[in-house]
């Protein structure tokens, strides 16, 4: 049977969860570890997947969360009811495919025609599953109250509350994966031309985001992505100007080649920006410890505090990890300069 306490009443009419335009393809599920099930709509591949379930409270987005590597791994709750209003264009997608597990809404909707915009067909062609008719904000605030929890979305018509539940214990945990393999490219990359001038920045992708390499090309860099593998030599050139170490999935603490890294870019002295993962990165090479949250902050409305200015921005996080301030060595020439108010 359906657990508590998220059971639910069964499910209205299909074409009022999911788009017509969409299309469903039929009763699905939605388990929990703990034995906690909802009853939904598949619309996403005919497949079954699984991963630790992440929170995202963006009304909008959706694209750039399903093809942001970041999320390698995860199943990503939407808790804005209406997911794939405004369609997809492909400009704006973070990498070449999606890398989320699977897909949590509550209503599938479809503002374009062309089937090709749609999020739905983003997520078929990659194989990835997606559920409709889930009460989401109930799912969050579960999640708020349990912690972090391992859930799967069945196939199509797979329905047994029990066996799904067995299904999504035997997932296997976040932090014993090594996601940053998965999402890490084999090649050297190369954006601009040296005839263009300007500086060079390496960027050590962990899984990075295209609109990184967009934004540090309209401040008139050039741009060489390097695999997470890269040796010290490679990423310090003589003709690279600075490093940036890109956002990315999974666990700092697993990543002592990375930390090691850091710390001899630290020694090199040239300037060094960690982005998300990197920058934990940054603050393990700098002796911080880092520490998994009770559950992650994914959303585009999290206020961060300067603590010298006292000035709070609304910024985009999408983290499961934070860099335990209190542990940074006194004499390791780094500060805590901002906090995340929440």
């Amino acid at each position: 049977m359906i657990a508590p306490p998220l059971a639910r009443p069964p499910l209205p009419r299909a074409d009022s969860i999911v788009d017509p335009r969409v299309g469903d393809a039929g009763p699905a599920l939605l388990a929990l570890e703990d034995g906690t099930v909802f009853a939904g709509i598949a619309f996403g591949a005919p497949v079954a997947a699984g991963g630790d379930l992440v929170v995202n409270t963006s009304q909008t987005g959706y694209q750039e969360i399903a093809t942001d590597p970041s999320y390698a791994g995860q199943v990503v709750v939407m808790t804005y009811p209406l997911i794939g209003n405004y369609g997809r264009l492909h400009a704006d997608d973070q990498s070449e495919q999606p890398w989320l597990r699977g897909l949590v809404v509550a209503h599938a909707t479809a503002a374009v025609l062309e089937d090709a915009r749609q999020l739905a067909t983003l997520l078929r062609t990659n194989g990835i599953p997606a559920i409709a008719g889930v009460d989401t904000r109930a799912l969050a605030r579960h999640l708020r109250t349990r912690g972090c929890l391992r859930g799967i979305v069945t196939e199509p018509g797979r329905t047994d509350p029990d066996e799904a539940v067995a299904r999504a214990r035997a997932i296997p945990r976040w932090e014993d994966q090594d996601f940053v393999a998965q999402v890490s490219p084999a090649a050297v990359r190369e954006v601009g031309d040296p005839s263009e001038g300007g500086p060079l920045v390496a960027i050590v992708d962990f899984g990075l985001k295209a609109n990184i390499v967009r934004s540090l090309r309209r401040r008139g860099a050039r741009v060489r992505v390097l695999p997470h593998t890269a040796a010290a030599s490679e990423v310090l050139a003589s003709d690279v100007d600075g490093v940036v170490l890109s956002p990315g999935p999974g666990d700092p603490a697993r990543l002592e080649g990375p930390v090691q890294l850091a710390r001899t870019i630290i020694e090199d002295g040239r300037p060094l920006l960690g982005i998300c993962l990197g920058h934990q990165i940054v603050a393990r090479a700098a002796g911080a410890d880092t520490g998994r949250l009770r559950f992650g902050h994914h959303g585009a409305n999290h206020p961060v505090q300067d603590l010298d200015t006292g000035y709070v921005q609304v910024t985009a996080q999408n983290h499961e990890v934070q860099v335990l301030g209190g542990t940074l060595p006194a004499a390791s020439g780094f500060r805590v300069s901002q906090v995340n108010l929440n």
